[in-house]
C-alpha cells in the first residue's frame, strides 16, 4: 500500500542530495535527483521550481518558462514564483507574459520589492516614461535604506533613485515654464504657498510638519518663516534694537545672570544635544523664564522689558512667556530639533551677527540681518550655526500664534492652570 509520508520523505531526501550536488559541482547529477522526485510527485511545486531554476541557468529558457507556468497554475502564492517566470518571459523577449507574471507577483504581494524592480524596468524598456516614474518611485516606497538592503538589489534601488531625480527635475522645469505666464499676471499677489507646494510635488523640497514635542493645537498652518507684514508691532521691536543691543553689551560686559542653554540631568537622554548640554557654548541671558519675569535679571534690561510688553506675549502658567538673549560662540551648530507647542511662535531679534552664521526652518535658509526680526514656528525642524570665529546674539522671545482667537488663548492659559493643578508642580508637564 502506498505510503505518502514515505513519499514524501524520499522526495526530501533526493532534494538534500540534489542541493549537495550542486554545492560540489555537480549539477547533472543534481538534474537526475530532481527528476527522480518528479517522477514520484509530478505537481511537487518545489521541485519544478528547481527545475526551472535549473533550465534557467543552463539557457534553456523556453524549458524554464513552461516549468515556471507549472509551478504557478499548480500553487502561484509564492512572489517568487511569479518572479522566476517573469523573468523567463522577459528573455524570451515575451513582454505581455512578463506584464502578467509580474501582475501575478504583485497580486500576492503589492510591496514585494523584486516584482516593483521588475515592473520599473519593463515600463522603462517600453519607453513608458510617466509609468516608469511611478513605477520606480513604487520602489523607492518599498525599499528599506541602501545600507540594510541587500547588496544585489543596491544597483536597482540606486537606479530607480537615479531615474525618479531625473524625471522630478523635467516634471519641474516644464511647470515652471507653463506656468510663467500666470506667475505674471498675479504679480505681487503671495504666491509662496503655491511655489511651496510645486517644489515638494517635484522633489525640490521635503515636506515639514509641525512636530511640537508636547502640546499640538490642529489646524494651525505649518508656516516655516511667517510674512513680516502680519505682525505690524514688529515695528516698535526693530526700532529699539539699538537701545537693546547697548543693554545687551553692558550685561555682558559685567558677566553675571549668563546660563548654559540646555541643562538637561545626568539621568535623562540628551540625544543629539549631548555635545551642547551643560555647554557655555549655547547660552543665553533669561528675561523671561518658565512664566515668569527672571527678578535677578529683568532690572538689568528695563528697555527691553518695556519693549516685550508691548507684544502679544503667550501666557501659560511654568512655561512662558519666555524671553531670552541668546549667545552662539564660535564654531558652533545647534543641531535640528522641534519646539514644545505651535500654541505659540517665536521671535528673533538679531543683536550681533558676523558673517558665516545661518539659520534654517524647514526647506528655507535665511542670515539674521542685525535688526531685522522674523517669527516662525519652531515645531517645524529648525537648526543654526555660527562658523565664524565671532559671537553671535539674538534676542529670543515668544509670542501667541495670530490664528488663535482670544478665546482660544483663555481656554490654553486655563488648560496650563489646570494641569499644573492637577500635578501640583507649575510646568510639569511642559505645556
Amino acid at each position: 500500500m502506498h505510503n505518502p509520508h514515505t513519499q514524501a520523505e524520499q522526495i526530501r531526501q533526493l532534494e538534500a542530495e540534489a542541493a549537495q550536488c550542486l554545492q560540489s559541482g555537480r549539477p547533472d547529477l543534481a538534474l537526475s535527483h530532481w527528476q527522480s522526485a518528479l517522477e514520484l510527485d509530478p505537481n511537487h511545486v518545489r521541485v519544478l521550481m528547481a527545475l526551472g531554476q535549473h533550465a534557467f541557468r543552463s539557457g534553456e529558457t523556453l524549458a524554464a518558462r513552461k516549468l515556471m507556468e507549472r509551478v504557478v497554475a499548480i500553487d502561484g502564492r509564492d512572489c517568487q514564483q511569479w518572479v522566476n517566470l517573469a523573468l523567463a518571459c522577459q528573455r524570451l523577449q515575451d513582454e505581455a507574459g512578463e506584464e502578467d507574471a509580474i501582475r501575478g507577483a504583485l497580486r500576492v504581494d503589492p510591496g514585494d520589492l523584486l516584482a516593483l524592480i521588475q515592473r520599473a524596468s519593463l515600463f522603462e524598456r517600453q519607453g513608458k516614461t510617466h509609468q516608469a516614474a511611478k513605477a520606480h518611485g513604487a520602489v523607492l516606497s518599498a525599499s528599506p535604506p541602501l545600507e540594510r538592503l541587500h547588496v544585489h538589489l543596491r544597483p536597482a534601488v540606486t537606479k530607480a533613485m537615479a531615474f525618479r531625480e531625473r524625471y522630478d527635475r523635467e516634471f519641474g522645469a516644464f511647470l515652471d515654464r507653463y506656468l510663467e505666464p500666470t506667475y505674471q499676471a498675479f504679480a505681487g499677489e503671495r504666491m509662496n504657498r503655491f511655489r511651496d507646494s510645486l517644489d515638494i510635488m517635484v522633489g525640490r523640497k521635503r515636506r515639514f510638519d509641525s512636530q511640537p514635542a508636547t502640546y499640538y493645537y490642529p489646524n494651525l498652518a505649518p508656516t516655516e518663516f511667517f510674512e513680516r507684514s502680519d505682525f505690524p508691532w514688529l515695528d516698535q521691536v526693530e526700532a529699539a534694537t539699538d537701545e537693546i543691543r547697548s543693554e545687551f553689551l553692558d550685561i555682558l560686559h559685567a558677566e553675571e545672570g549668563f546660563t548654559p542653554y540646555l541643562t538637561y540631568p545626568d539621568d535623562v537622554p540628551h540625544f543629539q544635544f549631548a555635545e551642547l548640554n551643560n555647554s557655555p557654548r549655547w547660552s543665553a541671558f533669561h528675561i523671561y523664564e518658565n512664566g515668569g519675569l527672571v527678578e535677578a535679571n529683568a532690572p538689568k534690561c528695563p528697555k527691553t522689558v518695556a519693549m516685550l510688553a508691548g507684544c502679544p506675549q503667550p501666557s501659560q502658567a511654568g512655561r512662558t512667556p519666555t524671553a531670552m538673549f541668546s549667545l552662539l560662540k564660535p564654531n558652533t551648530r545647534i543641531p535640528a530639533h522641534t519646539g514644545v507647542t505651535n500654541a505659540r511662535l517665536v521671535t528673533h531679534l538679531p543683536l550681533i551677527v558676523p558673517e558665516h552664521c545661518g539659520f534654517r526652518v524647514g526647506n528655507e535658509t535665511r542670515a539674521w540681518v542685525p535688526g531685522k526680526a522674523w517669527v516662525f514656528d519652531d515645531t517645524i525642524e529648525h537648526e543654526a550655526w555660527n562658523n565664524s570665529d565671532k559671537l553671535r546674539v539674538v534676542l529670543i522671545f515668544d509670542i501667541w500664534h495670530p490664528q488663535l482667537s482670544l478665546a482660544e488663548r483663555a481656554l490654553i492659559s486655563a488648560m496650563s492652570e489646570a494641569t499644573n493643578a492637577f500635578s501640583a508642580e507649575e510646568g510639569s508637564f511642559g505645556l
